[in-house]
Order: C-alpha cells, then structure tokens, then sequence
C-alpha cells in the first residue's frame, strides 16, 4: 500500500505530457523514461523490503511489549504489596506500642485481681469468723433468756409457796432476795451481755454492709476481671490476627522474592531482546535515514526533471501552436490541391471519356475496314 501511495504521489507531482498530434509534433527524448522507471521500480522494491522487515520484526516487537508489559504489571504489584507490607508493619508497630499497653493494664488487673481475691478470701474468713461468733453469742442470748424465762417460773413457784410463819417467811424471803439479787445480778450479766451481743450484733452489721460493700466492690473487680479477661481474648485475638497478617507478609514477602527472582531471570533475556531491538532499530534507522537522504536527492532530482519537463513542455506547448499554425496552413494548401487534383481528376476523366469514344469510333472503323477488306478479296 505504501508503494502504491508512492506511486499515486509520483503521478501528483509530475503532470503526464501528452503526445502532440499531428505528423511533425516533437516527441520526447526516449532516454529519461527508462531512468524514471528503474529509480521507481528501485523505490518500490526498497518498500516491499521494508513491509517484509517490519512483519518480521512485529512477532519481536510485540513479545518485548507484552514481557514490558507484564514487566510492568509486576512492578505495579510489586510496589503495591511492598506498601501494603509497610502498612503492615507501621500497623504493626503501632499496635505492637498498643498491646504492650494493653499488656501492662492486663498484668496490673490481674495483679490487682489477685490482691482482690486474695482479701476477698480474708474477709470471708473474718465473716466466717465473725458468723462463728454471733451465733454463739445468739445462743448465748437464748440460753439467757431460757434461764430467765425459768428462774421467772421458779419465782411464780415460790410466790405460791409462800407461808405465813415469819421466820420461816423471813428466811425464804432473805433466800429469795439472796436469789433476786442474783438473779438480778444474773439479770445485770445477762443485759451486760445481751448489750455486749448487741454491740457485737452491731459490730456484725457493720461488718456485714462493710463486707456487702466490699463484695459489690470485688463484683465490681470481677466485672472488671470478666472486661478484663474480654479484653484479654481481643488482645489474643488481635496477636493471632497480627500473626495471620505477619505469615500473609511472610508469604506476600516470599511471592514477591519468587516474582523478583523471575524478574531477575527474565531480565537477561529481556536485556538482549532489548540489545536485539536496538542493534535492528538502529541498522534500520541506518537505512532509513540512508533511503531518506537518497529519496531526498532523488526529491531534489525529481523537482529539477520536473522544471525540466514543464520547461519542455511550455517549449512542447509552443511548438505545438506553431505546429497548428503549420497544420492550419497545410491543411488550407492541402485543400488548394485537393481543389486542383479535382479540377485535374475531371479534365482527366474528360480526356478519357474522349479517349474512349475515340477508341469506340477507331474500332468501329478498323472493324469496316477489316469487313470491306474480306468483301473485297
């Protein structure tokens, strides 16, 4: 195609010199077609070569720009898990910095779980303690209140057997007071010790909503335990995600080392393609800028063939009216001779018309006389 568009523009640039009619029209010299000729045959052969290199150099061209290409792709893959690896590691570095934190709280909740635990058992053994003695002051109260509730019994007893003898009255009563007074001291014993167990009840209460509040508290620390422990699982579960992302940039990191290894094979082979490429590129740039200086001398040619031809041919033109001019004249004395050759032709005719009526008239004649000769012998 590109011949052919070579052709098409060689036809555009020279105009085609037309024959001049007519018998003494000059022709052109015959020398300089042949030139013309070969100089294109020489240019459309070159281009068919050329057509014929470039399709054998498409197959090259087009593996080096796929292996480019995928050179490329690589690269671009490269680069991107190489950030990624980054990101993972600046992630990692900041949530490393996060779960030593997290690690520090962890230790310090349990150290504090453990002190908790430790004082929660303490006071359960002080309120078991403490539970020990109440009841055995509960006890105490009842069996106080049992032996008054008897010795109230044994007074209604002694109320009812009271005599009427004075000194056996005196005697009881003197008994009786002796037994009130100790009853009463008894009685004394007994508040002073209802009292004391009341205190101690007291004690106990207070030791009660003290233990509450501190069993809210150590609820509140095993809320926290429990948050603690929670948080504890997130951190484990953040380790094991950090360890998946880690084995993931371990296997991205192998992948990229296997892709880089390939890289690294591909490239000596990529390397002398590219030598190849270079070394054919430059032999054509060669050539072609060999053929564009010779096109261009051939170009610098062509313009002066072409003033040439326009010169002869403004020179063609010229003698070609002056032909006309010659022509025309010819032609007005071809048509005077015709007029006479006319005028000679009919005088001709004439004398042969003449010609043979003479001939008719002389045999006419020869034939009497050859019939008056053999009449006569």
């Amino acid at each position: 195609m590109a011949a052919w568009r070579l052709v098409a523009g060689l036809h555009s640039i020279i105009p085609p010199v037309h024959p001049v009619p007519g018998p003494q029209s000059p022709r052109p010299p015959p020398r300089r077609r042949p030139r013309v000729v070969h100089i294109l045959s020489a240019l459309i052969n070159f281009l068919f070569f050329r057509q014929e290199k470039l399709t054998l150099l498409e197959p090259i061209v087009e593996e080096y720009g796929a292996i480019e290409k995928r050179q490329g792709e690589l690269r671009a893959k490269i680069a991107e898990l190489s950030k990624a690896k980054e990101d993972h590691l600046l992630k990692e570095q900041v949530e490393a910095h996060m779960v030593q934190q997290l690690e520090n709280e962890v230790n310090a909740l349990k150290q504090r779980l453990h002190d908790y635990n430790r004082e929660q058992l303490s006071l359960r053994n002080a309120s078991k303690a403490l539970d020990e003695k109440r009841e055995d002051t509960l006890r105490k109260i009842n069996q106080a209140d049992f032996e008054l509730v008897k010795v109230m019994q044994e007074k209604k007893k002694l109320s009812a057997k009271i005599v009427h003898s004075p000194e056996k009255l005196q005697r009881n009563l003197e008994e009786k007071k002796s037994v009130r007074d100790e009853l009463k001291n008894l009685e004394k014993i007994a508040m002073q010790k209802v009292q004391e167990k009341t205190n101690t009840l007291e004690m106990y209460t207070k030791v009660s909503e003290k233990l509450a509040k501190h069993l809210s508290k150590i609820s509140a620390v095993h809320e926290k335990s429990a948050a603690a422990k929670a948080f504890e699982k997130d951190v484990k579960a953040h380790k094991e995600k950090i360890s998946d992302q880690n084995l993931e940039i371990k296997a991205l990191r192998n992948k990229a080392a296997e892709w880089e290894m390939k890289v690294l094979e591909n490239e000596p082979k990529l390397k002398a393609k590219e030598k190849e490429r270079d070394q054919r590129v430059g032999e054509n740039n060669r050539k072609m800028t060999a053929l564009e200086s010779e096109v261009e001398s051939e170009h610098k040619c062509l313009h002066e063939k072409q003033r040439k031809i326009k010169e002869k041919i403004d020179k063609g033109s010229e003698l070609c009216s002056q032909a006309d001019s010659v022509a025309e004249a010819g032609r007005k004395k071809i048509e005077e001779i015709y007029g006479k050759y006319d005028q000679v032709c009919e005088a001709a005719n004439m004398y042969i018309d003449g010609s043979d009526q003479s001939f008719e008239e002389t045999d006419e004649a020869a034939a009497m006389l050859k019939t008056i000769a053999q009449s006569g012998a």
